[in-house]
């Protein structure tokens, strides 16, 4: 009786491919090797041999990678390593009405914490013509009548501040956050009663432009975290 009642204890096994083995082991090959972005890789027939398995599931680990953006064909040369697009991915789901409120609350907190984060970029790179933009973004949230011009003021200046980083891997990513950041924005307008963040777009041009960096985080923090109440 005791051996059957640890035999439920046991976990299932997972279920894996041939398809999922050849990719495994492809993966593995490309790091074993050192194989870089423009080197060939084998060929299928190749690749099928020395694992002992039939084309079409080898066609099928490939089609994977290659879905991955990790490899392509070229003419004469075969298949080739390329260097993937690692937010290709994210660009295809991000978007509020494929989410669940928590990932979307998740999300959020993630931009949060880049944006407190930015603060050593900014007083790094930021130029007179960029705190400009960022003036004129205030000014024009002032003088805002609608909750559809105060989104709009909302997310251009917080596009700005990723613009003003300078760094493109940052910016591509907030690109694609922000149908989150805009879907709790437009959230927020739609409530009867709104927090304001005790840091306002004002606020954090003013620390913007002085010297003194260190103010910069917790000021953001201010300025954000109120959206999260309504998550």
């Amino acid at each position: 009786m005791k051996t059957e009642q640890e035999l439920f204890k046991l976990k299932p096994i997972a279920s894996i491919t041939m398809a999922d083995q050849v990719e495994t082991q492809l993966r593995d090959y490309i790091i074993r090797r050192s194989i870089r972005p423009g080197d060939a890789i084998p060929k299928e027939m190749e690749i099928a041999e020395a694992l002992g398995v039939s084309r079409n599931v080898v066609r099928e680990a490939l089609s994977r990678l290659r879905m991955l953006g990790m490899i392509e064909s070229k003419k004469k040369r075969g298949m080739i390593l390329t260097q993937p697009d690692v937010m290709k991915g994210l660009e295809r789901i991000l978007h509020p009405n494929m989410l669940d409120m928590n990932v979307r609350k998740e999300l959020f907190e993630l931009r949060i914490v880049l944006e407190i984060g930015l603060g050593d970029l900014l007083f790094r790179r930021k130029t007179p013509e960029q705190l400009q933009q960022l003036d004129a973004i205030v000014e024009r949230e002032r003088r805002a009548s609608t909750s559809i011009e105060r989104i709009r003021c909302e997310v251009d200046f917080h596009s700005t501040l990723y613009e003003m980083a300078g760094n493109e891997t940052l910016k591509r990513f907030q690109t694609i956050l922000m149908p989150v950041f805009e879907y709790v924005v437009e959230y927020e307008s739609k409530l009867e009663h709104t927090s304001v963040g005790s840091v306002t777009h004002a606020d954090l041009v003013r620390i913007l432009y002085g010297n003194k960096p260190e103010e910069f985080p917790n000021a953001m923090r201010q300025h954000l975290l109120p959206h999260l109440e309504h998550l």
